[in-house]
């Protein structure tokens, strides 16, 4: 039986864990584009101390079709991302994005951030260079932040200098997380509006990237690509054991691929999927 206590990114699976209902827990189920998706927002003090997460809007989006290659799986998905992004107004109405993809491509299940921006349509530099030309696109660029074990510096410190640089008007985090729930691991995708904590997930918590720090509104897109062991075992030596599944390569290839087509889709209004492959491919 998989234990209560094992650590979680996930807003959702929090919410399941609570002994008791809170007022300021909202949650509901949802169909977008033919993808299963729920919704939990937390509005009041109370309640985000009592699930562990901050005030705001948390979508979870089911990936089990895309994991499982079922027709249409991936357009859907994308899709279904895209419209959860734009559920943010900040988004919705953004002229210049800025992307940042956290963590370290050198450990896999952390590579999830790096491997999305190689999906990505950046235009930043087009956009001042051939304004007319690219007129339709949204303003975007892309930073791959590393992780303070080889860069020496913290992610946040990194990204306030982009921001006050860059000055777009809204930012989206990409990052791995972790779950305490076999069936969530690798096939959902958490979207939200209150920033993120880059290694939260692994109990290596970072300066948290959100609007009180960066300035702007921050959107954050995860993935579990890691279990808590205590998941399984209470035993002492599993304490700090993450695992992962064997096949965690293609998975965050897959899920990267996933979060960059949603994102593409969600910024650069009237694109489809069809373009993207030509644009990225």
């Amino acid at each position: 039986m998989q234990k209560s206590f094992a650590r979680t990114d996930l807003a959702a699976e929090a919410n399941s864990r609570l002994d008791k209902q809170y007022k300021g827990v909202v949650s509901e189920e949802l169909t977008i584009s033919n993808c299963k998706a729920s919704r939990v927002s937390v509005t009041d003090d109370e309640a985000a101390q009592a699930i562990g997460k901050p005030i705001g809007d948390y979508f979870t989006l089911e990936m089990e079709k895309y994991v499982s290659r079922t027709e249409n799986s991936f357009s859907d998905c994308a899709n279904a991302l895209a419209l959860l992004l734009n559920k943010f107004s900040f988004i919705q109405n953004a002229k210049s994005v800025l992307v940042a993809c956290l963590g370290n491509r050198a450990v896999t299940p952390d590579a999830i951030g790096p491997d999305t921006a190689d999906s990505l349509i950046v235009t930043r530099h087009l956009k001042s260079s051939l304004p007319e030309q690219f007129d339709a696109f949204s303003s975007v660029s892309v930073f791959r932040t590393g992780v303070l074990g080889t860069t020496g510096i913290e992610s946040a410190d990194e990204l306030k200098a982009i921001c006050d640089l860059v000055k777009p008007d809204c930012v989206i985090a990409v990052d791995a997380l972790a779950s305490g729930e076999l069936n969530r691991l690798c096939k959902n995708v958490q979207i939200c509006n209150t920033g993120i904590s880059p290694g939260s997930g692994v109990g290596n918590n970072r300066a948290a990237l959100n609007f009180d720090f960066l300035g702007v509104p921050v959107a954050a897109i995860g993935v579990p690509t890691v279990i808590d062991a205590a998941a399984f075992t209470e035993a002492e030596e599993a304490k700090g054991l993450f695992v992962t599944p064997r096949n965690i390569d293609e998975l965050v290839r897959s899920s990267a691929k996933l979060i960059a087509y949603g994102i593409n889709l969600a910024v650069h209004k009237g694109l489809t999927i069809e373009d993207i492959d030509m644009l990225v491919e």
